[in-house]
């Protein structure tokens, strides 16, 4: 039997790439038209952002995170990853924590007025646009990863939102940054060319948030 430590990510990987993306086209298959609206409610999340209500945003975020939690962990990435089940739970809890925080108790105010709030901006937008244009680039536009109905552009936009908060949220941040580490490490794993993406935009909104955190607490 081989010694833990001569093992690598890739021997971990339950599934090929292959079949990873091919379950994104059937995925985006099955879903269309819901690409459609979910450009509409990510439309609605800037618009909403540049007038500071975030109540709507928080209500339009859990149902994403509740759609994939759903949609696409439990239904269809649990067929092919196990741990899948785990993601699920994970990700309607985030919904949970999104509509109790942001709706019921309206504490997500977006303020727009420094660094981190406009950096959060460019990362929805980035999550947003560019996210499903790098996969479809580099893969093919039947496999791109939308925003609201994929998990990686779905945390990435949320952690985006809660820097556009007047105070940051760690609880609210919390599951979207560690998934963003557990699906690099399952990109690594599968040498894919764009796998430090995800995690290095997480890194980014951690440290923003951890700034505006600190600049707040010392005013």
């Amino acid at each position: 039997m081989s010694e833990w430590w001569t093992y690598s990510l890739t021997d971990f990987l339950l599934f090929s790439p292959r079949t990873y993306y091919r379950l994104f086209e059937l995925y985006n298959k099955s879903v269309w038209p819901a690409h459609i609206a979910i450009l509409v409610l990510g439309t609605a999340i800037l618009f909403r952002a540049r007038r500071g209500d975030g109540r709507p945003i928080a209500a339009i975020l859990a149902a994403v995170w509740l759609w994939v939690a759903l949609a696409f962990h439990l239904e269809r990435y649990a067929t092919i990853n196990w741990a899948a089940t785990y993601a699920a739970a994970a990700f309607a809890l985030q919904a949970a924590l999104l509509a109790w925080t942001g709706v019921i108790r309206a504490r997500l105010d977006m303020r727009l007025d420094d660094v981190a709030a406009r950096a959060g901006l460019a990362l929805f937008l980035f999550a947003l646009v560019v996210m499903p244009a790098v996969g479809a680039t580099l893969r093919h536009w039947t496999q791109a990863e939308i925003f609201g109905l994929a998990p990686d552009p779905t945390a990435v936009a949320t952690l985006g939102v809660l820097l556009m908060s007047a105070r940051i949220h760690w609880h609210l941040m919390f599951i979207p940054l560690l998934w963003c580490a557990f699906t690099g490490l399952t990109l690594i794993a599968m040498e894919a060319p764009d796998a430090f993406v995800t995690p290095a935009l997480a890194a980014l909104a951690f440290v923003l948030a951890a700034w505006k955190a600190v600049t707040r607490f010392n005013r």
